[in-house]
């Protein structure tokens, strides 16, 4: 058995080489690096392939959410509503700009941003609700849409672990993750589903007026050179990633693909293990599934495959699949509003009682594109015996 990764870049570089080889080499003998041909054709394509009006990429992910706020217009005191169990960086860059963070509690299955703490949060100085489409899976736009268009506020869709999955309306319309919001914000971390190799990132929106103004922001607020019509950022996409990414972006449906292959694979290998709760997958087509896992509307596309271990043998897990040397993570062992930077008198420890229980019970296991059956049986079986 080859050696198991938690992400196998090296392995998903060989197949494709040639092409990512040959892009780069284009790049540097054109000595276009910066806002080059490269860049504008990548922004061409993930627009068609997301069916969105503007893609303005940038520097990464973190700058794309940020960005996207000041393209809005947010002002210091504003108050945006997110997802208490994410990464740091959605919250971080509300706090960057003197807005205020308003942390709210997930759902125990999907670990998306819960639609009931929405409405409880909101007040006169509610402005946007950035949604944060956890470990691949779109949170609950339907609701979060009606909750924005009842009290006129923004929606900034964190969409940096699920590009390309599709979300499906109930009167059947489907939309691709972080195109239905105000902006959506995307990161092209290596290890993304569409990963870069080095940083970046994207903001997309249909709007027209949102779109030109950020355009200006991630250049220094220029439309024309040395003339600074607003106040901006220096966040730039390079040309080397963007050579990459166009030469990834053909292969990323087989990329989600393979992943929800390789989740369907370990969801029947835990189905009949009463200690462990794998992942849910929501959606609103009648489409067939098999082992929790939708086989055509691509509604989860799996950047982390996170179990729940509900005997509270978490943590010994860790340790054992660690001295294996099996790689594993767990996303997120702190809620961000016990974090030192973020905590706040305004949080009570009883609005969060899902979030506090998942950072003593989630664990994500070795999920990419160059996973293998034997892999995923043999972590499989090792789990699965070790919680006997």
């Amino acid at each position: 058995m080859k050696k198991i990764q938690m992400v196998d870049l090296k392995g998903q570089y060989e197949k494709i080489k040639e092409s990512v080889n040959s892009s780069i080499l284009k790049v540097l003998d054109s000595t276009a690096f910066v806002n080059g041909p490269e860049v504008h054709q990548f922004q061409k394509e993930l627009e068609a392939y997301l069916g969105v009006k503007h893609v303005i990429p940038c520097a990464n992910g973190t700058d794309a959410l940020q960005i996207a706020m000041m393209g809005l217009g947010l002002k210091p005191g504003d108050e945006v509503i997110t997802a208490d169990f994410t990464f740091a960086a959605t919250v971080e860059v509300i706090a960057l700009l003197q807005l205020t963070p308003v942390l709210v509690d997930v759902y125990p299955d999907t670990f998306n941003i819960n639609t009931d703490a929405i409405r409880k949060a909101i007040t006169p100085k509610t402005k946007a609700i950035i949604p944060v489409h956890l470990f691949g899976q779109c949170a609950n736009m339907e609701e979060i849409l009606a909750i924005a268009n009842e009290h006129n506020l923004f929606i900034i869709e964190d969409n940096a672990q699920a590009i390309g999955a599709n979300y499906t309306f109930k009167n059947g319309t489907t939309k691709k993750a972080g195109t239905m919001g105000h902006v959506g914000a995307t990161s092209f971390f290596p290890s993304k589903n569409l990963g870069c190799y080095g940083d970046g990132g994207a903001i997309f929106t249909n709007d027209d007026e949102v779109a030109h103004l950020i355009r200006g922001i991630v250049n220094h607020g220029m439309y024309e050179r040395y003339y600074h019509d607003v106040v901006g950022v220096n966040s730039r996409l390079d040309a080397i990633q963007a050579a990459v990414l166009r030469a990834k972006l053909p292969n990323l449906n087989a990329y989600n693909k393979a992943r929800q292959e390789a989740s369907q694979k370990y969801t029947t290998a835990f189905q009949n293990c009463k200690h462990i709760e794998t992942p849910k997958v929501v959606t609103n087509k009648r489409c067939h599934q098999e082992a929790g896992i939708c086989s055509t509307c691509d509604c989860h596309v799996f950047h982390q495959y996170t179990l729940k271990i509900i005997n509270g043998k978490r943590d010994a897990l860790a340790k054992h699949l660690a001295e294996l040397q099996i790689p594993h993570g767990v996303y997120y062992p702190i809620p961000l509003h016990s974090q030192k930077a973020y905590k706040d008198s305004r949080y009570n420890e009883a609005d969060f009682p899902v979030t506090n229980q998942l950072v003593k019970e989630v664990i994500s296991l070795p999920m990419h594109t160059e996973l293998d059956e034997e892999q995923i049986r043999f972590i499989a079986n090792t789990i699965i015996e070790f919680l006997k």
